[in-house]
């Protein structure tokens, strides 16, 4: 073996051992489909106060969860202005997303909405994060790779 074969060879080697480790990180999920935790990362902005989308936003949650994996896909939802009403307390959706909380996903309230609309922390479903800025919240989740959903 000349001693290019056996560069080669080692450089073959150690780029083997490097790529098993994240072949085996990966899940088969859904329909054939193969995925990493980190590769779903799915960020949902809510700022309408309209009951209807917010019921259809926690439906399509569950049905993002069912195909790709609860384990498998990590969502957040940022309620801005008129859309904080889906995570106040008393609100028709606040059973749903204490369900949904429970089912790993995180709901995040702007808090400049919060101080403009005089919604104390108190008011919100607990376990309900607040970001100094919704917006901010989005744009960073953004550059983090997460995909942005606006029903």
């Amino acid at each position: 073996m000349t001693r290019f074969s056996r560069l080669l060879s080692g450089l073959l080697a150690t780029a083997l051992v490097a790529i098993a480790p994240a072949t085996l990180a990966v899940e088969k999920v859904g329909a054939g489909r193969t995925a990493k935790p980190a590769d779903n990362r799915i960020v949902i902005q809510i700022n309408e106060d309209d009951s209807k989308k917010w019921h259809a936003v926690l439906g399509n949650i569950r049905n993002i969860q069912a195909d790709l994996g609860r384990s498998n896909v990590a969502i957040a939802v940022v309620a801005i202005g008129p859309g904080l009403g889906m995570l106040v307390a008393d609100s028709l959706t606040a059973n749903d997303v204490q369900d949904a909380l429970a089912a790993r996903v995180e709901f995040v309230a702007c808090g400049n909405s919060m101080k403009a609309l005089h919604i104390d922390p108190a008011d919100l479903v607990a376990g309900v994060k607040i970001a100094k800025a919704g917006y901010v919240e989005l744009m960073q989740r953004q550059r983090q790779g997460w995909a942005y959903l606006r029903p």
